[in-house]
């Protein structure tokens, strides 16, 4: 799949987001080594809390489809809605919390999985990988301390 095909369907995934409260829209669209993909958009809740971001979203649907372990890519997207687009001109990068989330897939699969976030327009798009994103990141690693 492509860099503009990914970009596009996490944009789409983005106008399924629930975001009644924040009116920011996030979709994420994961891509396996295998070349199957998932998508996923935040779903907000009046107890703020109680949402779920996009990328954990998206996450949750590759360790269905696919499992964690093979997550190659991902990429995310946010922004306002204006009718039936997203708009936008600043890319999304995901939430600390997201990043963790990211870092751990990271860790089961053993590869620096690679994190493209793009604004709503989907006109920019930056590049990162989850180790740039999340350094000296805590992972499964840490805790074997604790056996």
């Amino acid at each position: 799949m492509t860099e503009d095909e990914l970009v596009a369907l996490a944009r789409s995934a983005a106008l399924k987001a629930y975001a009644p409260y924040s009116r920011f829209h996030v979709g994420c669209a994961i891509e396996s080594v295998d070349g199957e993909v998932v998508t996923g958009a935040n779903m907000e809740n009046a107890c703020y809390r109680l949402g779920i971001c996009a990328e954990q979203s998206a996450l949750t649907a590759a360790q269905h489809k696919f499992g964690l372990a093979k997550v190659a890519r991902l990429v995310v997207a946010g922004g306002g809605i204006d009718g039936d687009a997203l708009t936008g001109d600043l890319t999304c990068t995901p939430c600390g919390g997201c990043r963790q989330a990211i870092f751990e897939a990271s860790c089961l699969s053993g590869c620096d999985i690679e994190v493209l976030s793009a604004n709503g327009e989907g006109s920019k798009v930056d590049r990162h990988t989850i180790g740039s994103l999340i350094p000296h990141g805590f992972g499964p690693a840490n805790l074997n301390d604790a056996s």
